[in-house]
């Protein structure tokens, strides 16, 4: 009982934005993590962005968006501790995309490749930025060989 009191006073304490989203994204976490099940990549493919192909990208945000980007970050974060279901890097990215797509912030949805030199068998990641913020899976271009891209859709097309 003293567990829930602790993470109820917790979640008090985070900003505004946390409290209002952590709900919400933890829905869209779920909606995500289905529509990857359901969906082959090739119908999933175009809602992520306008694909670039290999090409890596990086877009200018000003302040308040890398602000924004920086809560939603956190925001996905918090929420993907308490999923039930598995919400690894790939829902994740999902979820990252939809939201910074909500608030018109462009991004790069990155998908890479790297080989587990123990068991020699391929690791893959997806990961998001928001200019230099890494709204979700970290900075994979350290670990990971980039292997498609996704960006934000051009203004005049729907998010």
């Amino acid at each position: 009982m003293n567990s829930y009191r602790c993470r109820i006073v917790s979640l008090l304490k985070k900003p505004v934005f946390t409290r209002t989203w952590l709900l919400p994204v933890w829905i869209i976490l779920g909606i995500s993590r289905l529509v990857i099940l359901t969906l082959s990549f090739r119908r999933l493919a175009p809602f992520l962005g306008h694909s670039v192909g290999l090409q890596a990208y990086t877009h200018l945000l000003t302040s308040p968006q890398e602000r924004r980007a920086v809560q939603i970050s956190h925001v996905i974060h918090l929420a993907s501790r308490y999923c039930p279901w598995v919400a690894n890097c790939f829902p994740q990215a999902v979820t990252a995309r939809l939201m910074l797509g909500l608030f018109r912030i462009p991004y790069a949805l990155y998908f890479g490749l790297a080989r587990d030199r123990k068991i020699g068998e391929f690791k893959a990641h997806a990961w998001v930025m928001a200019g230099r913020v890494p709204v979700s899976g970290g900075h994979g271009f350290t670990d990971y060989t980039v292997v498609g891209c996704y960006l934000k859709k051009i203004d005049s097309e729907p998010a």
